[in-house]
């Protein structure tokens, strides 16, 4: 069990979120100085916004109040990178003891940080934020959400049910993370390779206050995919087997068309016995190609080593 107080970090990608921060830094500063008063943190506990290349006036509220208050933390990426990428770019610049990351929406409820940290105190390196319910989602979004996770986990991918990016990473956790150097970053099914003792604390998904969803339809199946790519094989053994399937289906095709012609009278020529078998094949051969290119595609961006981000400002009031 760890005795010492340690220092914490809350690490929150922004982008597009003027109507949110206000809210969203008033609740954690709050909740920062209640855990500093309680003693489950120290004085030197930040919270880091990540500013990953917003339209909006997001960073300059983010440069304003981080210029004038030292428990704030503005950080700046040259363009836009993505939400695991800014979140990442968060996690690499804290030298906190401990690391919560959260969305800055606060659909996760930020009170449950503190049970987060309680659990660490009692020795856990890695602890998730799982939701007990999806009250706030639609019928569409709950059942392809957890349709999801179904499907990763029969895919081998080790997921957490109805876990997120809401999670607190101790620092020999989060300096594991870093071990990893792929592009393509998926944070949560990472976070699992990491290993270490976890724990979970459940909560209740709020409901989105202001501003707008950063991940419409399109962004959460391009997400999804890259979830399955970053982590199972099982789209490459498919492949195997519907070439075993479409063989065997071929196969029965060429028996039928030779029974036909041995057998019947009724052989005379016509373009369905060809016709039909050549689209059967070329569909599959084109969908297999498809799959392998999406495999390559990734084996292409991780040769290249392009780095993850590029932090282009700072901004930390000095006391």
């Amino acid at each position: 069990m760890t005795t010492k107080i340690p220092s914490l970090a809350i690490v929150i990608p922004c982008y597009n979120e003027e109507e949110m921060l206000p809210k969203t830094l008033a609740t954690m500063l709050a909740l920062r100085e209640s855990m500093i008063a309680k003693g489950k943190i120290n004085q030197e506990s930040k919270v880091y916004l990540v500013d990953d290349g917003s339209k909006d006036k997001t960073w300059k509220i983010l440069n304003e109040e981080a210029a004038n208050n030292s428990a704030l933390v503005a950080i700046k990426l040259s363009r836009n990178k993505g939400h695991q990428n800014a979140l990442y770019a968060g996690l690499c610049t804290t030298t906190e003891d401990i690391t919560v990351s959260i969305d800055a929406d606060l659909q996760d409820d930020p009170k449950n940080i503190e049970a987060m940290v309680d659990e660490y105190l009692k020795g856990h390196d890695v602890v998730y934020g799982v939701r007990s319910a999806r009250h706030t989602d639609t019928f569409f979004k709950r059942f392809t959400a957890e349709g999801y996770y179904h499907l990763m986990k029969k895919m081998g991918v080790d997921l957490v049910f109805n876990h997120a990016d809401f999670r607190l990473l101790s620092r020999r956790a989060l300096d594991s993370l870093k071990e990893y150097g792929e592009a393509n970053l998926f944070l949560r099914g990472l976070v699992r390779e990491v290993g270490y003792p976890a724990s979970v604390v459940e909560y209740e998904r709020q409901a989105r206050e202001a501003g707008e969803s950063k991940y419409p339809l399109k962004k959460m199946l391009s997400f999804a995919w890259k979830g399955i790519t970053a982590f199972s094989t099982a789209p490459l053994r498919m492949i195997t087997i519907m070439g075993l399937v479409s063989g065997l289906a071929s196969l029965s095709l060429i028996l039928w068309v030779l029974a036909v012609r041995l057998f019947t009278d009724n052989a005379a020529p016509g373009w369905a016995s060809v016709l039909l078998p050549l689209l059967f094949i070329g569909s599959v051969q084109l969908l297999c190609l498809g799959i392998i290119g999406e495999y390559l595609s990734k084996i292409y961006e991780e040769v290249k080593k392009r780095p993850k981000f590029h932090i282009s400002d700072i901004v930390n009031k000095k006391d």
